[in-house]
């Protein structure tokens, strides 16, 4: 008891401490996918800087419940690379697959609990820009507590990732939700991630999202982070996508 209240410290505090992830937001959460039931997302994600614009699209995510509070999770991914100066790429990208495990059931006192690992496959080409090159590996922990309409959920992980020039990196994020119903929400996410290349930036910042029901278990989901001014990395990112469940 003591290991779970001091998981939802951690949980409800985790902005103070300090992707792929829960469409249409970074943070995950850690809500399986319904036994021998399954959603699909077909997608586009990126993000545009001083430095170019790289992200994935069309990519398609599946998600399956394979076992009572277990999910498989595979994301398969068209990867687009665009150096400023240089030209463009577009190709076949890193697949990602993994399994999502909730071994705590939300009661009135306690959060869900779950883990979520995931391993990126090195299937794109790294010298396009369109790979790591490398295996990554991501081992988070993702807590969810509701309150009437409102769902906040959060938490975070270590990514592995070796390779010349990269680094170990971490992410923590907590999203704060309201849905209107079960199909129509909006939701505001702030996140942190340390630097995952010698190159890249410490980021913290705002997301902006939700989603909105076109017929019966179909939904549209977006995102926006615009660099917000948290930190002095200037850019923007996005995610856009069709989502099925069935």
């Amino acid at each position: 008891m003591k290991v779970l209240s001091s998981l939802l410290i951690i949980f409800l505090f985790a902005y103070n401490n300090r992707s792929f992830a829960g469409p249409p937001f970074k943070t995950d959460d850690p809500i399986p996918v319904l036994y021998l039931h399954g959603e699909l997302y077909l997608f586009s994600t990126g993000i545009f800087d001083a430095s170019g614009a790289n992200g994935v699209g069309p990519a398609l995510e599946f998600n399956y419940g394979i076992l009572p509070n277990t999910q498989f999770h595979i994301v398969l991914p068209l990867s687009f690379s665009s150096p400023k100066h240089e030209p463009s790429q577009i190709g076949y990208g890193d697949t990602e697959i993994g399994v999502k495990f909730r071994f705590v059931k939300q009661t009135d006192i306690l959060p869900d609990i779950a883990v979520f690992p995931l391993v990126e496959i090195p299937t794109g080409n790294a010298a396009k820009g369109l790979g790591n090159g490398k295996a990554q590996v991501y081992l988070p922990l993702w807590l969810q507590k509701d309150f009437g309409k409102w769902t906040v959920y959060g938490g975070g992980g270590y990514w592995i990732n070796p390779g010349p020039g990269n680094k170990n990196w971490e992410f923590t994020g907590i999203l704060i939700q309201y849905n209107f119903t079960d199909d129509f929400f909006l939701g505001t996410e702030l996140f942190h991630q340390t630097q995952s290349s010698l190159n890249s930036p410490n980021n913290t910042g705002l997301h902006f999202g939700g989603g909105l029901p076109i017929v019966k278990n179909y939904q549209i989901l977006f995102s926006a982070d615009l660099g917000n001014g948290i930190t002095s990395y200037k850019h923007f990112s996005y995610y856009l996508g069709l989502y099925h469940t069935f």
